[in-house]
């Protein structure tokens, strides 16, 4: 018992050494951010999840995506793997490399025209193309939708928990199992399994809210799993309970009330009737990680003090360990 003990505890004690190696390190003032940190908009990591991304082949002007991301390391450079999943879940995807410290933007029209999804960024070395450790890449995005939504969001990022590249993979490698599952010197952070919207406006009140949902589940070689049955519970002011689903690909969007969006009892106009606002939370049935967001709009933001536009990543409530995607592995060509 004693010696089980002891190998426990050097087994937690390299497990910490790991931690910090594979955080960023401390350049600036103050105390590194920890690797082992859950995934979140604000801090960095070595891949970067962006909620969602759209433009219009006949007026860009109207409806675009402008993504940034930054290398923040001061001595790396890194080549980072793009994946553009489309709502309709098939996957295109290249490389961009950026050298210690550079930043670089990426317009939707520009890059994939007429489509929405969302990216995946990965971090990857540049010999065989294996995801790597480098927990400095930091992201965001300005979106906007020919219909009035528009906002900024910053991309989720998601920590290595390994140092080096992921294991298993090599030069003989054709692909790589990306593990969302939290486990120190295996995986990356853990996703989303409850995501929640706080403070929903009325739509009475002319607030309407666009949310966003992606799966973290499937192949990049070809298509990402699909979410399926979406478990909704919507709250009123009084703190009363109506439930209802939904069913989505590997991304779903929809504007909340709209053509039963969720199809609730009563309607989502008299849970939240003017002058009031609510709040929901969801999950996918099976075990299906997921990220999202939520736009809000308001067409009398110009005139009315409490009406406003934006846009903010979802709150996360529980966590999933069964967060997986399969990615192709091939040399950098940047």
């Amino acid at each position: 018992m004693q010696t089980s003990r002891k190998l426990v505890n050097a087994l937690i004690a390299v497990a910490a050494l790991v931690m910090m190696s594979v955080s960023a390190l401390a350049a600036d003032p103050g105390d590194p951010y920890p690797a082992a940190s859950e995934l979140s908009d604000q801090k960095a990591g070595s891949i970067l999840v962006y909620p969602v991304y759209t433009s219009s082949s006949a007026n860009p002007a109207a409806q675009n995506t402008v993504m940034n991301i930054t290398n923040t390391s001061s001595s790396s450079a890194v080549f980072v793997h793009l994946f553009f999943i489309a709502n309709s879940c098939s996957v295109a995807d290249r490389f961009i490399c950026l050298t210690a410290q550079q930043t670089s933007s990426i317009d939707a029209f520009s890059e994939d025209p007429g489509i929405t999804g969302y990216v995946i960024a990965v971090a990857s070395d540049g010999v065989n193309g294996c995801p790597n450790s480098h927990n400095f890449l930091i992201g965001d995005e300005y979106v906007k939708f020919n219909d009035g939504y528009f906002g900024s969001l910053g991309a989720e990022a998601f920590s290595a928990l390994f140092p080096g590249t992921v294991p298993g993979c090599d030069a003989n490698s054709t692909s790589a199992l990306l593990l969302f599952n939290g486990v120190p010197l295996l995986g990356y952070n853990r996703a989303g399994r409850v995501l929640a919207a706080s403070s929903l406006g009325s739509r009475l009140d002319n607030t309407f809210h666009r949310i966003v949902v992606d799966s973290l589940r499937g192949d990049l070689f070809a298509s990402v799993n699909s979410i399926g049955n979406i478990f909704v519970i919507l709250y009123d002011e009084a703190e009363a309970t109506y439930s209802s689903t939904l069913t989505a690909g590997c991304q779903l969007i929809g504007v909340l009330g709209d053509a039963n969006f969720p199809r609730t009892t009563p309607r989502f106009e008299r849970i939240i009737p003017a002058n009031s606002t609510g709040w929901l939370k969801f999950w996918a049935t099976s075990d299906v990680p997921i990220v999202g967001a939520i736009f809000t709009r308001n067409p009398n933001s110009a005139t009315d003090q409490n009406a406003f536009n934006g846009a903010r990543t979802l709150h996360k409530l529980t966590l999933s360990t069964n967060g997986s995607l399969l990615m192709p592995i091939f040399p950098p060509s940047c």
